[in-house]
């Protein structure tokens, strides 16, 4: 019987979560038919009330600007996405007794893989660009490679909630800094992780792009870039970074690690080399060596 999943966001076209997750089910010889819905904030409850059991939902993926919405909307909240507040993963669950709705956060997973196949190494250097739902991820993330403190650039402190909350939670000491102070903050760090919308970053890729040739940073000292918004690709930051000698990590390494998580938890079938293969092949990453 076919079973029913999707990716919920505003906007939401743009989307590569339907090529991963099509290519690894047709490869796993799953029955299971994969969408995208536009699906607004205002629209979500009114959304989540009307998904029946009976029409064999398995999971649903979740983007911006629900993550921290769709928390109230699930009947339990596990794993890194209990204490961040913030969910990209509905999985449904059958108990037995009816179908039970479990909010997961498999970006944590997802940033961690995609920056440690960079060669990111134990307690990096670490900054953050953005202050919203996905840098509670990052926060989440960084905590587990054994950062122990980490600035936070964002646009106005006074809507860095999230950010605060979950390095409050994961007990990471952070220091919120303006987003105008980013270029000079990322000189010098091992990792960086933005977590700005597409084009949101580009006015710091124009002060990397104005840093002096003789920056007290070393050519060969610029640290490892991942950038989560991957359309457009190359993103502005991610050219200015990889001009600078620096390493990027595109999102879509993210994007595909935290997939290989949902497909776990959507199907309860075991995502081996040959199916992240060919989802690499779906969004046009090479394949894992």
């Amino acid at each position: 019987m076919s079973r029913r999943a999707a990716v919920l966001g505003h906007p939401i076209s743009h989307s590569k979560s339907p090529a991963l997750h099509r290519a690894a089910y047709a490869k796993l010889g799953l029955d299971i038919e994969y969408s995208a819905i536009d699906v607004t904030v205002e629209r979500l409850p009114a959304f989540m009330a009307g998904l029946e059991a009976g029409d064999d939902w398995c999971g649903l993926s979740v983007t911006m600007p629900l993550k921290t919405a769709m928390v109230d909307e699930v009947d339990e909240v596990r794993g890194a996405g209990a204490y961040l507040g913030v969910i990209n993963t509905v999985a449904f669950e059958d108990t037995g007794h009816g179908v039970r709705r479990v909010g997961h956060n498999t970006d944590v997973a997802g940033i961690v893989e995609a920056v440690r196949n960079a060669g990111v190494t134990e307690q990096p250097n670490s900054a953050i660009l953005g202050g919203g739902g996905t840098s509670a991820a990052a926060i989440a993330a960084l905590r587990e490679l054994g950062s122990k403190h980490v600035d936070i650039f964002v646009r106005d402190a006074g809507r860095a909630a999230e950010a605060k909350a979950a390095a409050a939670a994961v007990g990471l000491s952070i220091h919120l800094r303006p987003l105008a102070e980013a270029a000079e903050g990322m000189a010098g760090a091992d990792l960086v992780i933005s977590t700005l919308p597409p084009r949101a970053a580009d006015g710091i890729a124009a002060q990397l792009e104005q840093l002096p040739d003789a920056d007290k940073v070393p050519h060969d000292n610029w640290g490892v870039l991942l950038d989560v918004a991957y359309d457009p690709w190359p993103s502005r930051i991610a050219e200015a970074w990889h001009s600078r000698g620096g390493v990027v990590v595109p999102g879509l390494e993210m994007l595909l690690y935290q997939a290989v998580e949902q497909i776990r938890l959507f199907s309860g079938t075991d995502v081996t080399a040959d199916v992240i293969d060919v989802m690499c092949d779906s969004v046009g990453l090479p394949r894992r060596v």
